[in-house]
This record gives structure tokens, sequence and C-alpha cells, in this order.
């Protein structure tokens, strides 16, 4: 710890010397009121190689038989590097960010061909995307009562209030939950939390989601989405979160969601009296629940999530006979009435029996996923039934640290009958942890 200290110190002290002397004055003034001890420096990552038994062609669903014995295809594959910087001001007032490199971020380059014309191209090198997942400032009035201003985490299911890779075990988020709501859920808002004895609250007040950008396979995930340098807030949501730790060991907790989201975009839309999408709401409303157990070695989790999507006929309808630029972000898409996420797996710390392990855990688990992302309609003429799955998974998680994790995992998807089924391994190593303290 005093080498860290002894670190931070030299080098704040090398940008004072690169500075002009009023500028350091400056500077100087400014320390007065800034302590190290009071800056909290974090963060997680992951990164994952996938061998996926299955073909990945566009029409593996529409064309099943054609695919049947397809040899697969395997990526490699860093879902999320994020770092965390937070600040206590004093006297209640705090300060967080979170910096988020999803798949790598965005590589790139401008470069100049000197062997043909001489002409600039702009190059792509990866694609991934870079995200302020939070930025947030907080007055603190006590313990029951905390308000949260600015870019916030939407507190709507397991995977998004414990999204950190050592909170579940296998090598991507949960699938159910990660596939129907958007994950992690960040938006511009602001939340009121608390905890009063064994319980703890939160609601936010948030920018309802857009129901452009909904479709079949991801039902409202995409909705948070923005392609504008703003996010469209015409129509505004709520969240509440409840949890309970009053049993030992033993944590449950219950979430929900409502907004408006149809004409919640950029451009807004008039309707005549007699347009039939003059009275649509697009209400969108989300219960959750969960639980986890963790005690003797053993961690036990499970998760439910459902979603209805009010007006879905007639949303779908105005998304599909959109006349969108080619270059446009909508997916002109069905999408479902409801959409059902549901799963649990266990696991137990097969080292927890041994003496002297130290911080070694091995986990042995197993997972068992359902969800839908398209529950249509009763009159909706079409039934995306690849949409339903059932995935199994069984893997192997090791900690040689309580910070670092690697992890293996074999997953399959059981689909309708009329489908092929997608057999999967991942292998994967993660961190999260606070660098100071």
């Amino acid at each position: 710890m005093k080498l860290i200290t002894i670190a931070k110190c030299a080098l704040l002290g090398l940008a004072l010397s690169a500075m002009p002397l009023q500028a350091q004055n400056k500077v100087n003034d400014s320390t007065k009121f800034f302590s190290l001890s009071r800056l909290t420096v974090g963060g997680y990552g992951e990164a994952v190689y996938t061998r996926n038994f299955y073909s990945d062609n566009m029409f593996r669903y529409s064309h099943a038989e054609r695919y049947k014995d397809a040899k697969g295809h395997g990526r490699v594959d860093i879902p999320h590097v994020v770092i965390n910087l937070g600040y206590d001001f004093g006297k209640g007032w705090t300060m967080g960010t979170e910096i988020e490199f999803e798949h790598g971020g965005n590589e790139v380059a401008l470069e100049l061909e000197a062997e043909e014309t001489g002409e600039f191209e702009h190059e792509i090198e990866r694609g991934g995307e870079v995200a302020l997942e939070q930025f947030w400032i907080q007055k603190s009035f006590s313990k029951a009562i905390n308000i949260r201003l600015g870019h916030i985490v939407v507190p709507v299911g397991q995977t998004n209030y414990a999204h950190l890779p050592t909170e579940f075990f296998t090598c991507y988020r949960p699938e159910g939950e990660f596939t129907i709501l958007p994950c992690t859920w960040h938006e511009t808002g602001i939340s009121l939390w608390g905890k009063l004895g064994n319980w703890r609250y939160e609601a936010v007040l948030v920018p309802a989601l857009n129901s452009n950008m909904f479709n079949n396979a991801n039902w409202v995930k995409n909705g948070s989405a923005s392609g504008f340098e703003f996010r469209v807030a015409n129509r505004l949501a709520g969240a509440l979160r409840i949890d309970n730790y009053s049993i030992k060991n033993f944590h449950w907790g219950l979430s929900g969601y409502i907004g408006n989201t149809f004409n919640n975009d950029a451009v807004t839309n008039e309707f005549s009296e007699t347009s039939p999408y003059k009275d649509v709401k697009g209400t969108v409303i989300i219960g959750t629940a969960e639980f986890d157990y963790k005690g003797h070695g053993l961690v036990v989790r499970g998760n439910f999530d459902y979603g209805h999507l009010g007006d879905a006929s007639l949303i779908s309808s105005w998304n599909k006979n959109q006349n969108h630029q080619s270059f446009s972000p909508y997916p002109r898409s069905l999408v479902g009435e409801s959409a059902i996420a549901c799963g649990a797996e266990v696991a137990y710390d097969i080292f927890h029996t041994m003496k002297r392990t130290g911080d070694h855990k091995l986990y042995l688990f197993g997972r068992y996923d359902y969800y839908d992302s398209y529950i249509p309609t009763a009159n909706a003429l079409t039934d995306y039934q690849w949409t339903d799955r059932h995935v199994m998974t069984l893997g192997v998680n090791y900690y040689p640290i309580k910070q670092v994790v690697i992890k293996a995992d074999f997953a399959k998807r059981f689909l309708k009958e009329q489908y092929n089924d997608e057999p999967m391994f991942s292998l994967g190593v993660a961190y999260s942890g606070f660098f100071t303290r």
C-alpha cells in the first residue's frame, strides 16, 4: 500500500513539473481539497474463446435442413473491459464513472495509400464499442436516503444488478436476460436509493425505450440504443428495485419497469384523428424476481423475468412499413407482445472441505436457461419458433485469487425440432476488483 501511495505522489509530481509556474500554483491550490485516499480506481475485464459446433449462416433457421451437418466456427472475443473511477468529495458528495470497452473497442485508422492513387482511406480494423456506462454525482444524506444524478445503471433483472464476471459462472453473461433486456442497461436520469436494516430499495427515472429498435430476436433489448449524439427523451420511464438480506447467506430481489415507448424517436410523428397509430403508446412493463444463496461452498442462483409490450401488433406493423434509408439503424422487424427468461445455476467449490487452500476455489457448476424473445399476439400471422430456446450448461470456474477467475463451459441450445440444436464450448479468463483502497 505504501508503494501505491508513493507511486501516486510521484505521478502527481511529474505532472506538476511539466506545467508552467502559474498553472502549478492553481493546481497546488486545488490539491488542498484533493486527497488521493478519497480516490478509488478499479474495473473488470473478460477474454473468451468459443468454438460453436453449428452454422452461423444467416439462413440457418429459415432453411435449417441445409446446415444440419455444418462444421461450425470459432471466435475469440473481449466482451467487456471496464475502468472505474470514483471520488469522495466529502460532506456526502461522491462521484462515480465507468468507461466500458466492448469487444475490444473501435479500432479505426486513416491511411494514405502510396501504391494506388495517393488517396486517404478510412479503415475499420476491428468492430466494437466504447461507452460511458456510468457517470454520476451522488449526495448521501444517510444510509437510508441517497440521490444519484447522471448516467446510471437501470437495476432491472439479476444481471443488471450483478454484472461483474465474478458474479456469474458462465463465460458469457447468462443468456436469457442478456437476450431480451438491455444489458448492462444504462441511462441518464435520477436514482433514489437507500438501505433500511436488511432491506435495500432503489427507484429510478430515466428516458423510455424506443420501440423503433425492438425486434423479434431480442425483444426490447436494443430499445435503449441511440444512433445520435443524444438520447431521445420524449417519454420517461420508471423502475423500482427491492432487495432483502434478512436470512444469512441468502438474498432475494424484485424489480420492475414501466414506460411508453412509441414515438420516442428523434423525429416525432403527428397522427390524424383517423390514423390507427393515433393512440398507440407501446407501454413496456417488465417484472423480475431473483435469489441467490452462498454458503458452505455452495452457490445457488435463480431468476425469472417476464415482459409485456402494449400495442405490439400496431408497433410491428409500423416498424415493418417504415421507409427508412439503407443506413438507418432501425431493424424493421416484428416484435413480440411478450418475452420471458428464466434460469438457475448450482455450483460447488470442491476445495471447500480441504485445508490450507487459501483463496483458491474450484467450482463445478451446472446451469439451465429458458427464454423466448418473441411471444406473438393471438392474431399474429408470423410465429418465429426459433426464438423459443432451452440451454443446458456444464462448466468449471477456478479462482487462484479472489479477483481472478479462469472459466470453461460446454453449453447446448435446444430449439424446436424443425431446427438444429446449437452446441458450443467456451474458455475464458476474467478479473474484477479495485486497485486502490
